[in-house]
């Protein structure tokens, strides 16, 4: 069933800060967080059985932070598209949501899968690496940061850009990083390492 509903609204930029706030606040057991997670429970069946208004639900609660997770781990300008792959994929895929983990969660690795598979099917990487970062560009105001983050993460190798991202952003621990990029636990850690070590370079050069 086509999707034409799913026509992404402007969607601001997010930075590291908001997202550890919501995840952490999610983690502390926050009720308006378990009110979203009943909601989506109920939008997730309903939308199984075809309710394209319990999708678009779905879509308005979900679609900032699958747009976010996009735009730091692909080019700024795949991020729209890939969006959109992500929530044709889960409309095809609710039915074999059960509802063991948050719908957040069952759409979060239904991203993460839709993105690499995108980035593996048309990589031509194009990214500077650490020893790149170490060369700061022009300085910029405090106000800017948020926007830096971002550029930051843009700079940054994909397989070291992946591990912060899901670890620093997404909370993801080093054994299920493993498991989603098939890497070991020790090359978790180290990329997670030199991953920060490269933000530190290029954000302490824009800070100063």
């Amino acid at each position: 069933m086509p999707l034409g509903f799913v026509t992404l609204r402007p969607l601001g930029v997010s930075n590291v800060g908001d997202d550890r706030e919501r995840l952490s606040a999610a983690r502390a057991g926050n009720p308006d967080q378990a009110i979203v997670s009943d909601a989506d429970a109920r939008d997730a069946a309903q939308a199984a059985s075809g309710d394209l208004a319990a999708f678009e639900r779905l879509y308005g609660r979900h679609a900032v932070r699958v747009h976010s997770l996009a735009r730091r781990m692909l080019d700024s300008d795949q991020a729209d598209d890939a969006t959109q792959d992500v929530f044709i994929r889960a409309w095809e895929k609710l039915g074999l949501f059960r509802g063991d983990a948050a719908f957040g969660t069952w759409l979060t690795r239904l991203a993460l899968n839709v993105i690499l598979r995108r980035r593996q099917e048309g990589a031509h990487p194009t990214r500077m690496t650490m020893a790149i970062v170490d060369e700061p560009p022009a300085q910029t105001t405090n106000r800017d940061v948020a926007l830096d983050v971002t550029a930051a993460l843009q700079r940054l190798d994909p397989a070291l850009r992946d591990v912060v991202v899901l670890h620093d952003i997404e909370g993801y621990g080093h054994e299920e990083i493993g498991d989603l990029l098939g890497i070991s636990l020790g090359a978790s850690k180290m990329r997670l390492l030199r991953a920060r070590q490269a933000l530190r370079a290029y954000l302490g050069g824009h800070t100063q």
